[in-house]
């Protein structure tokens, strides 16, 4: 942990000589197989960081640790909601990435080549992605919830040379096909050469009227050796691309590259969660850290896999859902994984504390050092209860309160930009200060500073090693970040506040992004579902505060001449968006209007149908077309 003298005075040196500063964690953290000849460039918008270093983000995560005798620590726990549990130890993750690594390679799968991956939350998908990095392939991940429509979008822009996948995922205690959805996404997509299946439990393999495409996961790696040479990256090489919501139609492929992030993810996870790693730790293997997010999400890139590995610790991955089959299912897992470092969402909080407080005290969180939240602002109730029931004194190693990292960050900023690190002074609902070598300021539309405790716009003033390096196939996107606030600065799109401390508190998004349960839906990807509906002709969402999920979707629906309003309607219509995008996109509320408020040159005012629909006032509407 530090100081408040401590940070202050490590901050300052990372912002006079960020250069510097990142020079030497990246000579002290990372190994290199060739050292780079320039630390930093920018070319305005473009930049690059490490300029000729060679590494490889796999070795940093594995080779490394077995070279140091650790080769028996567990890297990965698994668990899931019929209690099921397997392990896999940094040794054994190596064999499995190399052999997976060879078997892609005999697909013809080379360096560069994009992998598309839509799989549950499993170590084989851990596998997976680890193999694609080992032979410098770019994997792209989809979260497994996304429709067909959504899937073979994404695998379309990043022209994807092999798909894998699995049969099923595991929620609520069913059984959700996967592998027809990827049937569905493929099915006339001739660029695809293979879709890798891994078939769980004994499910069949593939018979002789399964497309040719498929192989079997299992199969393609089981006669592999377990051998495979790490590939020598560039710095600058891509690593993988993720796909988010933004505020057009279509979704943003975030470009995201090997050395500034593996050096920035490393670095995030060592210093916001205090890991204790095998050679510190009283035990001799290091903490046990729990981020319970997805790896279809930008937080398992970074914290559940590359991050955690990297450091040498154990990471665990739970698939299903927070209360099922019980409310306290998550509690017991931390208490009988004597979990160290629980790091979750505001949703999944919000959650867990509609159960109440007696499934709390059920348990022996006496095991935890470090709480922490991630995908959305936390508001000041849902941070005292989470540190009062997870994190008080009579449940937290060591006595008193644990401190709770509310981490902000998005897809494209690749780790934490903005954290009360542990040690200094927390304020509840709060995220903090900048992290190190993280210039972050509020500012105004035309860039200025605006003044202590007023809202503005969030901006970072240079570019960080893990920043985004692209937008796939859309570099007017990715410029847009760095000069829609003039000075040159990367715009956030979130509103935020700083106090008298500096410390920045978030409030939400700034553009016409719906976080709903710490997910960023964009508000005209739903309204292009929508309108493809038949029935429909026009149609505006907004987003609504929601206790559980942060944020609901309610949409506006002018529907097409001649076509009745009727709660079957509303049933197809969300169906439909289910089927063009996904579950966690469908509007919980659809009102029909006869019209939609819009400003004279036609654009949809949306902040005028959520000041209705939440009593606000509506501002200033003298563009509206009356």
């Amino acid at each position: 942990m530090t100081t408040d003298e401590q940070f202050k005075k490590d901050y300052a040196a990372s912002i006079a000589d960020p250069e510097g500063f990142w020079s030497k964690i990246a000579a002290e953290e990372i190994i290199w197989f060739e050292k780079w000849r320039k630390v930093f460039q920018w070319d305005f918008p473009n930049y690059q960081w490490f300029i000729g270093g060679k590494l490889n983000i796999t070795y940093n995560c594995l080779d490394r640790h077995i070279l140091a005798g650790r080769g028996d620590t567990i890297a990965l726990i698994y668990r899931n909601e019929t209690d099921e549990r397997i392990s896999v130890s940094y040794k054994d993750l190596l064999a499995r990435v190399n052999k997976f690594a060879n078997g892609l390679k005999s697909l013809g799968v080379h360096k560069g080549d994009k992998v598309i991956l839509y799989m549950p939350l499993v170590i084989e998908q851990a596998v997976a992605m680890l193999a694609c990095a080992r032979i410098g392939a770019v994997h792209s991940v989809v979260f497994a919830g996304f429709s067909a429509n959504a899937l073979r979008e994404r695998i379309e822009d990043c022209h994807a040379k092999v798909v894998i996948t699995s049969t099923w995922t595991l929620r609520r205690g069913e059984k959700k096909a996967l592998l027809p959805t990827v049937e569905e996404a493929v099915a006339a997509l001739g660029f695809v050469e293979h879709v890798v299946v891994l078939r769980r439990d004994g499910d069949e393999k593939p018979g002789p009227t399964t497309s040719k495409k498929e192989i079997d996961f299992a199969s393609l790696a089981e006669n592999q050796s377990a051998v495979c040479e790490p590939e020598k990256m560039d710095s600058e090489d891509v690593l993988f691309v993720l796909y988010t919501s933004g505020s057009t139609g279509k979704p943003k492929g975030i470009v995201h590259t090997v050395g500034g992030y593996s050096i920035y993810s490393h670095y995030t996870t060592k210093k916001v969660f205090d890991l204790h790693g095998p050679d510190v730790s009283e035990k001799g293997t290091g903490d046990i850290y729990w981020c319970t997010a997805d790896f279809g999400w930008i937080t398992g890139h970074s914290y559940v896999l590359y991050g955690p590995l990297s450091n040498g610790i154990t990471s665990l991955m739970v698939e299903g859902v927070p209360d099922h089959p019980t409310p306290d299912h998550w509690y017991k897992i931390i208490e009988q994984e004597k979990v160290n470092v629980f790091y979750t969402s505001p949703t999944a909080l919000r959650m867990l504390r509609k159960y109440g407080e007696e499934y709390c005290r059920a348990h022996d969180f006496s095991s935890l050092r470090i709480l922490g939240t991630v995908g959305e602002p936390i508001n000041p109730e849902v941070w005292q209860w989470y540190q009062d029931n997870l994190g008080s004194s009579d449940a937290a190693a060591g006595g008193g309160k644990l401190p709770i990292e509310d981490t902000w960050w998005q897809t494209e900023n690749g780790g934490h930009m903005i954290v009360t690190l542990p040690g200094l002074r927390q304020k509840p609902g709060t995220a903090g200060k900048p992290f190190y070598g993280i210039d972050a300021d509020v500012v105004d539309e035309h860039g200025a500073n605006v003044p202590v405790g007023q809202k503005g716009f969030l901006i970072i003033r240079k570019p960080w090693p893990s920043a985004l390096r692209d937008c796939l196939n859309d570099r007017e996107r990715f410029e847009k970040y760095w000069t829609e606030i003039p000075g040159n600065v990367y715009f956030s799109g979130d509103f935020a506040i700083k106090d008298d401390d500096g410390d920045i508190q978030i409030l939400g998004r700034s553009d016409d992004v719906i976080n709903v349960s710490g997910h960023r839906v964009g508000s005209a990807e739903v309204e292009n579902a929508l309108v493809s509906h038949p029935a429909v002709s026009e149609s505006a969402v907004i987003g609504k505060p929601d206790e559980i999920k942060g944020e609901r979707i309610k949409a506006f629906i002018v529907l097409k001449p001649g076509v009745a309003a009727s709660d079957d309607l509303i049933a197809a219509i969300k169906q439909h968006v289910k089927i063009e995008i996904a579950a966690l996109a469908v509007p919980d509320e659809i009102t029909f209007v006869p019209s939609l408020p819009k400003t004279r040159s036609g654009k949809i005012m949306r902040r005028v149908l959520k000041a209705e629909e939440l009593g606000r006032d509506k501002g200033d509407l003298s563009v509206l077309d009356q």
